[in-house]
This record gives C-alpha cells, structure tokens and sequence, in this order.
C-alpha cells in the first residue's frame, strides 16, 4: 500500500508540473517579459547614473537622496540578473516574488530621485528616468498578473495533493474487515 501512496503522489506532482495550467502563461511566454523586464532595468540605470545627488546636497537636499540613488542602482542590476535569471526557470515562485518586490522598491525610489532631480538638478533628468521607466509598465503589470495566478496555482496542486494524501491515508488505515466464514453453528 506504501509503494502505492508513493506512486500515486509521484504521479500527481509529474502532472502538475508537466503543462501550464488554464490561466497561467507558459513560461516561454512569461520568459521573454522577464528577459524585457531585465533589459528596462539595464536601460534606467544611464539615466540613473546621471543624477548628482552629492551636490544637490550643497543646494540644501537631504542626503537621503545619496543613499537612495545608490540603492536605486543596486536595485536596478539586481532586477536585471534576477528577471534574466527567472526568465530560465519562471515557475519559482519565491524568486518571482523577490523581483516584484525588488520592483517595486525601485519603483518608490526613482519617484522620491525624480522629484530631488526637478527640484535640484534639472527637469529632463527627472523626465529622462520616467520615461525609460514607464516603457517597463506593461510588462510589470503582467508579472504581477502571472504571479497571482502562479500563486493560485500552486496553492490549488497543493489542495489536491492534500485532498488525495488525506484519501490515501483513510484508505490504508481503514479497519480491515473482518473475514467471515460459511460456518453455521
């Protein structure tokens, strides 16, 4: 009966991860969105490194702004290696999740950067790191998409394997029935 369970659970988690489910892109579709989402992150660093936020602090700035240009930097190579590395593999929902996260921590940054950057620099920096940005909207929105769906997804396999896990289990400790015999007495 063991070996049973162990074959029947092998045989669900091959099937559930052998084709996309209805609902969830197939991970060449969603591959090519995190290559283009690594690529947007590549393409706001330039605009990035052009912000000079040292001296916006000789203009009466926060030095915050110095750490989170830094940290804006950091986070847009991050986004790059991680998205081109999901891209290889997108059904791991853990790192998935890291890149939205990493996201859209880059995101709040570069608006607090765009605003020191009119305020302090110059308008077109501010417009140069919102545009290269902005190019990357669609393809954040149908990451995020993917990965609710990702989510709900995995959380639907892991219902099945419980429900079928459950049913195993009644069936292996169910009292054996009694034999009887044709005796009469």
């Amino acid at each position: 009966m063991r070996s049973i369970l162990f074959l029947l659970s092998g045989s669900l988690l091959a099937f559930a991860q052998s084709a996309p489910p209805v609902g969830l892109e197939p991970a060449w579709d969603i591959g090519v969105i995190l290559d283009e989402l690594g690529a947007n992150a590549s393409r706001v660093l330039p605009p990035i490194e052009k912000l000079e936020p040292l001296k916006w602090a000789a203009k009466g700035a926060s030095e915050t702004y110095t750490a989170q240009w830094q940290s804006s930097r950091e986070q847009a190579r991050a986004i790059a290696d991680t998205a081109h590395a999901l891209a290889k593999n997108p059904e791991h929902l853990g790192p998935a999740l890291d890149l939205f996260f990493r996201i859209d921590a880059l995101e709040r940054m570069l608006g607090s950067l765009e605003q020191g950057a009119r305020k302090y620099q110059d308008v077109a920096s501010a417009q140069a790191i919102e545009a290269v940005f902005a190019e990357g909207s669609a393809n954040r929105e149908r990451l995020r998409r993917y990965i609710v769906n990702l989510a709900t997804e995995r959380e639907r396999q892991l219902d099945v394997m419980d429900k079928e896990a459950q049913r195993c289990r009644a069936t292996l400790f169910a009292p054996v029935p009694s034999k009887t015999t044709g005796r009469k007495k």
